[in-house]
């Protein structure tokens, strides 16, 4: 999915996809989230299983921005989502937040400025996973400011052009969008991330890496859509390095899973959909 969504980074204007922020879980930990805001059967339809698509992507060892959205466009055979990504651990650390604000400060609407620390950079990971998975990187401007936003100099001046002959006008189409990312009249584009939790992978005051466990969400809802918005379940894992005052990512790399088993939930219609996601908005994520 393209990865999915929103969180202090809106789209709304254009797309009808809200883009809000949101908060979300640290190593071993639920964190806490900080609101910022605010017809057809269409879960009749059958959820085919995505397909692992190759990624379009090669520079930098950045090859996964665009996965989820591949895996939406390509849908078909039994691509699984593994489920054997986190270890299991005979202690639970207690359900606490830290109670400390990520950011005071943002970017073009995404959270930035950082601590420097393991929690500062689980909150940079945790957010910086909302504004790539949002749709603002299926409108080229913002995609540009998205990545030059969150990745080193270097890394973001590599990416932006193969990103946008990835994101190509047939690409969009196959994804229901037109050549500049949006969805066609009345209909609503979902894209969204939703980390569920962190974990530090490894620390230093000057480099880290960090695993984010989210469920996104993706798909056009409309009367007419043949694609609806449906779930995935995928561990991004950043590479950080401390930049100009901030947390930047220098590579990244996705996985399937962990996937829990499907519930007995009906799903929405449509319209319920595009209600939702033009009603509720996202939250900061912080350890």
């Amino acid at each position: 999915m393209s990865l999915g969504d929103e969180h202090g980074y809106r789209e709304s204007s254009r797309s009808g996809d809200d883009g809000a922020y949101g908060g979300y879980a640290g190593t071993g930990q639920t964190r806490t989230r900080l609101p910022e805001g605010g017809g057809d059967p269409y879960g009749g339809a059958p959820r085919r299983p995505r397909s692992s698509s190759r990624s379009l992507v090669t520079v930098v060892g950045v090859v996964v921005l665009l996965i989820a959205a591949i895996a939406f466009a390509n849908r078909g055979g039994g691509g699984g989502s593994g489920s054997q990504g986190g270890s299991d651990k005979a202690e639970t650390a207690p359900t606490a937040a830290s109670g400390e604000r990520p950011v005071k400060s943002k970017t073009a609407g995404i959270p930035t400025g950082f601590a420097r620390s393991e929690e500062g950079v689980q909150s940079a990971a945790a957010n910086y996973a909302v504004a790539l998975g949002s749709t603002g990187m299926f409108h080229k401007d913002d995609r540009h400011t998205i990545v030059d936003t969150l990745y080193t100099t270097d890394a973001a001046a590599k990416l932006r052009t193969p990103l946008d002959e990835a994101y190509s006008a047939d690409f969009l189409g196959n994804m229901g969008l037109d050549a500049d990312g949006n969805p066609p009249e009345g209909s609503t584009f979902v894209s969204r991330v939703t980390p569920l939790g962190t974990t530090v992978q490894e620390y230093s005051d000057t480099a880290a890496k960090v695993a984010v466990w989210y469920m996104g969400l993706i798909g056009m809802s409309g009367q007419s859509s043949t694609d609806p918005v449906t779930s995935t379940w995928k561990t991004w894992t950043f590479d950080l390095r401390w930049s100009d005052g901030d947390w930047k990512i220098v590579t990244d790399s996705q996985k399937d899973g962990p996937a829990p088993v499907p519930g007995d939930d009906q799903a929405a219609t449509s319209e319920e959909i595009s209600k939702a996601v033009e009603e509720y908005g996202g939250f900061t994520y912080a350890r």
